[in-house]
C-alpha cells in the first residue's frame, strides 16, 4: 500500500516538473521564426503553410502584400471614422451638385456617387499601385518605398529603433486589417460600433 502511495505522489509530482525544451531542427518550417513581425504568444504563425518550403523569395512577397495591405487599412480606418464623425469636404462631389455632405458613409457611398466618380477613384488606385507605391531603388527592407527621396529622419535612428518602427508598423496594420473588416461587417450588419 505504501508503495502504491508513493507511486502516486512521485507521478503527480512529474505532471508538475517542467519539460525539457524540444531542440528545434533546421528545417524549412523554422526558417522564419526571428523574422520581424514574429510575436508571442504564437511565435511564427502560418496556418495554412503557406511559407512551409522556405523560400524567401515569397516570404518576401507575402510580406510586402502584408505590409501594403495594412498601411491601406490604417488609412480605410481614419478615413471611416472621419466620415463617421461628420466631417467632410466642403463643396460638390459631381457637376450635377452632389454635395460632399450628402454621401453617406461606408458602402451606402457606392450607389450615391456615380460610375464615372467610382471609376476615377479606381483609377487613381492603379496610378498609385503603377507608378508610387513601389521601391524602385531596392530598400533597405520589404516595404521600402523612400527610393533615396524622401526619409523623415528614419536614418537618424539607430537600427534597433528602426526594428521596433517597423514590428509597430507592422502590428498596427495587422489591427487596421482586422479593425476595418469589422467595421464593414457590423455595417453590413446594422449594428454600429461608433458610439453615439
Amino acid at each position: 500500500m505504501k508503495t502504491a502511495i508513493l507511486a502516486s505522489l512521485i507521478a503527480s509530482a512529474v505532471a508538475f516538473a517542467p519539460a525539457k525544451s524540444a531542440v528545434k531542427s533546421s528545417t524549412a518550417l523554422n526558417a522564419f521564426e526571428d523574422e520581424l513581425g514574429v510575436q508571442a504568444p504564437l511565435g511564427f504563425f502560418d496556418p495554412l503553410g503557406l511559407v512551409a518550403d522556405g523560400n524567401e523569395a515569397n516570404f518576401d512577397r507575402l510580406r510586402y502584400v502584408e505590409i501594403k495591405h495594412g498601411r491601406i487599412s490604417m488609412l480605410a480606418v481614419v478615413g471611416y471614422l472621419t466620415a463617421e464623425a461628420g466631417i467632410r469636404l466642403p463643396g460638390d462631389i459631381d457637376y450635377s451638385g452632389t454635395s460632399f455632405e450628402s454621401v453617406p458613409n461606408g458602402f451606402g457611398a457606392l450607389t450615391t456617387i456615380s460610375g464615372a466618380g467610382i471609376a476615377q477613384v479606381v483609377a487613381f488606385i492603379g496610378f498609385l499601385e503603377i507608378a508610387v507605391m513601389k521601391d524602385i531603388t531596392g530598400g533597405e527592407f520589404v516595404g521600402d518605398f523612400r527610393n533615396d527621396f524622401i526619409d523623415y529622419g528614419w536614418d537618424s535612428f539607430d537600427a534597433e529603433t528602426q526594428l521596433s518602427k517597423r514590428a509597430i508598423e507592422l502590428n498596427q496594420g495587422r489591427a487596421a486589417m482586422m479593425g476595418i473588416l469589422a467595421l464593414m461587417v457590423h455595417e453590413k450588419l446594422g449594428v454600429s460600433l461608433i458610439p453615439n
